[in-house]
């Protein structure tokens, strides 16, 4: 059945958005449906914290047995969660002593957020917001018997660690949560089938661990290099920020990317960039066309069809009145439907949708074509 609209087209309206994200997962597809947009969502990783764990425990009690002369927050919700459990533990007042004497290092605006809301000020944010540009900076100076707190975000990062040991620091890794695998493996399998079957017109990713989680189901189910090819050539990525993207970058995606690396801002970017890369308008006998999605714009009135009929409507578009075949039309349908009676169907379920039926034409014995004559509208 066709619904139709003829209030203003929301910008995502008719296009739907893969999400990624485990944290603010339900925030960040409230916002995208805002917007008119239609969600699937499936968590790739999970965050496992460690609040309660003997090792973070044990950890606090290294920091506190001696001077703290500099201290790496990496994420907002890890310097929190440390600060919390740290007061559980009868620790809190001790090592906010320890850390007013440091030297606090935000990795990004987040973590600088973190800082400041348990009273203290930081003394520099790396403008990438990028763990190494924090690294390259403290080996810019001597680091012999400089004790380092890194607080880690979500991964052990050895090579960090590594780099400032060799340098002369003693160096505290602190990790207040982990990313483990998703719970709900199935229904990341179906995320992946859903973006191959073509029913996404972008996915958006939020974090770097969300993008290895993705990719790491693929591969055990055979699915990665096709999963790539789709992700290269026929969806829309986005990634909140450039940590996060890089897994991507690395293998000839192409990536959007906010201003900001910030949830907002990635909403933003993908808000503007779907529509002006994904829609098609186009003027069809007298009347104007927005394809965009699974729903067209028809002179004002939105139009939301199935896989099939929005296939052939969108083939026919890319060369308005020249003829195309059956042969032709079938390769270009979703799933498992093909040949000359599968399009047929196809084209007759999009007359039925169309308010305007005689927009599509058959050419006898030769196949079907938009109209390239004036077509009325019947009278309202």
């Amino acid at each position: 059945m066709a619904e139709t609209e003829t209030e203003q087209v929301l910008p995502l309206l008719g296009f739907t958005i893969g999400v990624t994200a485990h944290r603010r997962r339900e925030e960040l597809a409230l916002m995208l449906e805002r917007r008119g947009a239609r969600v699937v969502t499936a968590s790739t990783m999970q965050l496992e914290p460690l609040a309660g764990k003997e090792e973070l425990r044990q950890e606090t009690i290294d920091c506190l047995s001696a001077p703290i002369d500099i201290m790496v927050a990496t994420t907002g919700i890890g310097f929190r969660g440390w600060m919390e459990a740290a007061d559980g533990w009868g620790y809190g007042e001790e090592l906010r002593q320890r850390l007013q004497s440091a030297e606090l290092v935000a990795r990004g605006p987040k973590a600088r957020g973190a800082i400041r809301a348990a009273g203290f000020v930081e003394a520099w944010t790396p403008q990438s917001e990028a763990v190494g540009e924090v690294v390259e900076r403290l080996l810019a100076r001597d680091l012999t018997g400089q004790r380092i707190v890194l607080q880690l975000h979500g991964e052990p990062l050895p090579e960090v660690v590594s780099a400032l040991t060799n340098a002369g620091a003693e160096v505290i890794p602190v990790g207040v949560y982990r990313w483990s695998d998703p719970s709900d493996t199935e229904t990341v399998v179906r995320f992946i089938q859903t973006t191959l079957s073509g029913q996404l017109d972008s996915v958006v990713f939020t974090s770097a661990p969300a993008v290895v989680g993705l990719l790491k189901v693929a591969r055990k189910e055979g699915l990665e290099e096709e999963l790539m090819s789709v992700l290269r050539h026929q969806v829309l990525v986005a990634c909140v920020g450039m940590i996060c993207a890089s897994p991507l970058m690395g293998r000839g995606i192409d990536v959007i990317l906010p201003e900001r690396a910030r949830l907002g801002s990635l909403v933003r970017a993908v808000t503007e960039e779907v529509p002006a890369r994904l829609s098609r308008r186009l003027t069809v006998a007298g009347h104007d066309i927005d394809l965009r999605g699974e729903a067209i714009v028809l002179d004002g009135d939105v139009i939301f069809m199935p896989p099939a009929p929005i296939a052939i409507l969108r083939e026919l578009a890319t060369r308005p009145g020249v003829v195309f075949t059956r042969t032709q039309l079938a390769s270009h349908l979703p799933g498992k439907e093909s040949g000359s009676h599968a399009v047929e169907m196809a084209v007759t379920r999009l007359r039925l949708l169309l308010p305007i039926p005689e927009l599509v034409e058959t050419v006898v014995k030769r196949g079907y074509r938009l109209s390239c004559h004036p077509v009325l509208s019947e009278p309202a």
